[in-house]
């Protein structure tokens, strides 16, 4: 048995190695499929314009090819560019994503989720908006408000064109009067939640409301 073994030795060893070797080759070659988290990237937004809508940060890529290519792809190394280099204003639909992905020549795209992106370009202005306070509660009983007053009255909102055509105001955070027998004063800050606008000088502001007797009481 030892002698069976041990005759010709270096033939066996050559023999496995060459075995080695053919089923690393045969499973390098073997073709797969894997999913990539793309970035993806948005560059060159014309001056004075900005992207006025949802666009993934990232497109689901399903890559098809040999999988000694597959396992040394990585995410990170990847890219889909949308290049907005002198786009005007309006909506722009972008398809054949996979033509913007670099990647070897054996690989193949078999799937993009999305497969295509809209993307707004809208033009950045300014307006200027009245401050309205929101008041919670109720004076006491026989009291009324008189007056309320913001201060600043009115503040400046930039942002997307189309976004701020139909802004009338900016509220405040509720002010609490409840039980309120008299004047009072106090900070309060802004609810903003637009998207795609922002106010230029963002902070609390200053209410004050007057309260008096009810006529009559």
């Amino acid at each position: 048995m030892l002698k069976i073994l041990t005759e010709n030795w270096a033939l066996k060893v050559l023999s496995l190695v060459f075995a080695l070797i053919l089923w690393f080759f045969v499973m390098g070659e073997r073709k797969l499929e894997r999913s990539y988290a793309v970035p993806l990237e948005i560059t060159n937004v014309p001056k004075g314009m900005m992207v006025a809508n949802e666009v993934p940060s990232e497109v689901e890529v399903r890559i098809n090819g040999p999988r000694t290519l597959l396992m040394n792809l990585r995410a990170e190394d990847m890219r889909i560019t949308v290049d907005l280099k002198d786009l005007p204003a309006g909506l722009t639909s972008y398809k054949r994503l996979e033509e913007r992905l670099d990647i070897p020549a054996p690989l193949k795209v078999t799937r993009l989720t999305p497969s295509y992106v809209d993307i707004l370009v809208d033009r950045i202005r300014s307006k200027q908006v009245p401050v309205k306070p929101v008041l919670a509660g109720r004076p006491a009983a026989g009291f009324e408000v008189r007056k309320v007053a913001a201060v600043p009255e009115s503040l400046v909102v930039e942002g997307a064109e189309s976004e701020l055509d139909s802004l009338q105001r900016v509220e405040t955070a509720p002010f609490s009067i409840e039980g309120a027998t008299g004047n009072l004063a106090g900070r309060v800050p802004l609810r903003y939640g637009r998207k795609f606008s922002w106010i230029k000088d963002p902070g609390d502001v200053e209410i004050k409301v007057m309260i008096g007797r009810r006529s009559g009481n």
